[in-house]
Formats: C-alpha cells, structure tokens, sequence
C-alpha cells in the first residue's frame, strides 16, 4: 500500500486476482515480527497478501531505515530488482499470503492469463509509487498525515453509521518512517485532529474518522 493522492473518500479496494486453485501453490503463514524475505535476497517467488498487514523497509546508507510500503490484502509485493528482493518484509500482523512462481512474471508462455494478471499488478505498483513519491514532495506534514489516513480508511475501513474506523498496527514511528516526518510530527499531527474532533483514537492502534470530509480536505490542503 502506499499513498496516493485521494480524490474522493470512497471505499475503493484494489482489484483482487483471480486464479484457478489447481494453478496455486499452498497458502503461506507467516506470524508477527517474522520476516517473509530480506533486502538482497534472490527473488524466487511473488506473494499476494490475502489477510494481515506486512511492512518493506530499506536500510540507507547512513543507518536510517525508510519504510517504503506496507502490505495490504489484495496488493502483491517481492517484484525484483536485478533479481533480487530490494526491501526487507517483516509481518506485522499474522498474514496468510499467496506464493506466485516468478517465472510466471518473466515467461508467459506456460501460463498467458497468470502472466498477464502479474504483469498489470506491477504496472499498478509502479503508478501507486510514483503518485506515492509525489505526494510526499508537495505535502505539508499535516497533510501527508491526512492523506495515510484517508488510504486506511479507503482500504480498510470499516462503517460505524456515519463514521469510519479502522485498526493501525504499525506504529507511529512506522508512519513517519513511510511518510518522511519525525515521529513527534506524527504524535503531534494526530493529536491536533483529534483536539479538532475529526478523528478519535480508541487505542494505540485504533482510529475513527469523524469527520470524514475534513479529513479528506486537510489531505488535500482546503482547511
């Protein structure tokens, strides 16, 4: 998952495959704080998250970790680079994922409609990453905050009446890492929307939108 510019508040989850069982391998389990692969690994094979939330980090050159994506049921991660895996992924929840051969990417000879439905789930995240980098140059902390919260409750979020609420089970330092800010910045941005009662923190991990169209417009820059 990362986060794009929203356009509207509306639940919109991405287009899930569809394969024939007999073309699958068996279901992968993968637990809390485990990792699935590392950055420099030999990419083997594809996974689509069925359930549970994983995090892709990077390691810079200097020590400081980025938090490149997270994972979300539907969305496919391990496309290589030269090859080979180019983040770390450590589950944060328990996660049940789908392996796909990557030869089922590179050749599509043995399989044309697999091939092809891989192929457009890398094309998907090459647009999602570009609107993702976009984003994080022309925003205001505030509104990148905003923004991440709006793809949560796009993706995730679950209807109470008028309001939306949804789990988080990275931490804020998770957030800031994968939104370019500090993790005070983030504590401090949360605060204020919820002081401004457009959101509510049930928990640590836990978040209602109350205001679901002020919320929309701070990710956009209107209040």
């Amino acid at each position: 998952m990362y986060v794009t510019i929203p356009t509207e508040y509306a639940n919109t989850k991405p287009q899930s495959q569809s394969v024939p069982v007999a073309r699958l391998s068996a279901e992968k389990l993968l637990h809390t704080k485990s990792h699935l692969f590392f950055e420099g690994d030999r990419v083997d094979w594809l996974y689509q998250v069925k359930s549970g939330v994983v995090r892709l980090t990077r390691l810079l050159e200097d020590g400081r970790r980025a938090v490149i994506a997270f994972g979300y049921p539907g969305d496919i991660i391990g496309f290589p680079s030269n090859g080979n895996h180019h983040t770390d992924c450590e589950a944060l929840t328990e996660t049940r994922l789908q392996p796909y051969s990557l030869t089922h990417l590179e050749d599509g000879a043995s399989d044309p409609e697999l091939h092809s439905e891989l192929l457009q789930a890398a094309l998907r995240e090459i647009s999602a990453m570009q609107d993702h980098f976009m984003m994080l140059g022309r925003k205001t902390a505030t509104e990148k905050v905003a923004s991440f919260l709006c793809t949560l409750a796009e993706r995730v979020g679950e209807d109470l009446g008028c309001y939306k609420q949804f789990a988080v089970p990275m931490s804020r330092s998770d957030i800031a890492d994968f939104l370019g800010l500090t993790t005070e910045t983030v504590s401090r941005t949360l605060t204020q929307m919820r002081k401004s009662k457009i959101i509510a923190i049930e928990s640590v991990h836990t978040i209602v939108v109350m205001r679901p169209t002020a919320l929309l417009g701070l990710s956009s820059g209107q209040n």
